[in-house]
């Protein structure tokens, strides 16, 4: 399956672009794909086991808070997007 990630301010940085391709297998869910953008880009999105409050994970415009958290299925054509914490005012 292809799912689109799409990364926001510091990810963005950090990732070194502003959407990346991936192909998963069946049955991925956002924690195992946030998993591995942690290991492979470092990216701070968890906090006790879960996605950070500060950090919003959007699957197809949806927050996935709103849909299973970190248990969100992924479908083939999904779109993720990750923001990172943001401050001001």
């Amino acid at each position: 399956m292809d799912v689109e990630l799409r990364f926001f301010a510091t990810f963005r940085e950090a990732v070194g672009q502003k959407v990346l391709e991936r192909e998963v297998e069946p049955g991925t869910t956002v924690g195992e794909m946030l998993d591995d953008l942690v290991a492979e880009y470092d990216l701070d999105v968890y906090e006790d086991g879960d996605i950070r409050s500060q950090v919003s994970v959007m699957k197809n415009g949806t927050d996935v808070y709103h849909l299973d958290g970190i248990d969100t299925a992924l479908a083939d054509g999904d779109a993720v997007s990750v923001f990172p914490p943001v401050a001001g005012g």
